[in-house]
Formats: structure tokens, sequence, C-alpha cells
């Protein structure tokens, strides 16, 4: 090690294994997938989980946001008995 930075997993003592999961991680987006958007602009349900979405994102409440996304991409309008 020099000057306390990491430069190797021999830097790393005790600490192998993590040092070649880290190694192998794969950064991706956070939300891989869009937000889904309301299919009936005029459904005051999806107007409503919109709302609820945008706040989670100002909080940053990544669970709401999803929590919204899987709601908005379930609500029926009308779709076979849902």
């Amino acid at each position: 090690m020099t000057g306390g930075t990491i430069t190797s997993q021999a830097d790393v003592k005790g600490y192998g294994m993590a040092w070649g999961l880290w190694q192998q991680v794969e950064q991706r987006e956070p939300f891989p997938v869009p937000d889904p958007e309301p299919d009936d602009p005029d459904c005051d349900v999806c107007a409503a989980l919109v709302s609820q979405r945008a706040e989670c994102y100002r909080v940053r409440d990544f669970s709401g946001v999803v929590d919204c996304n899987v709601e908005l991409r379930l609500h029926p309008h009308g779709r076979d008995g849902r």
C-alpha cells in the first residue's frame, strides 16, 4: 500500500474474496426499465399514482417509486376481469 491508497488485492489483507467480488460487479442504471405512463390520461387513479411517484422521486424514496410503477402497470382499465 502506498500513501494509504489501496492499489491491489494484497493491500486488502483478509478481504481477498470481497476484493474479487467488487471487481466483478457490473455497474447498471438504478432503474433500467423506463417509468410506465398511464394507459388512460383521464383516469384519476393513474393521475394519483403518477403524482405519488413524483413525490417519491423528490424525497428519494425509490421503493415507493417502484411500488407506484408496479401499480400503474397492473391497473386494469377494464382489462379481462381485473
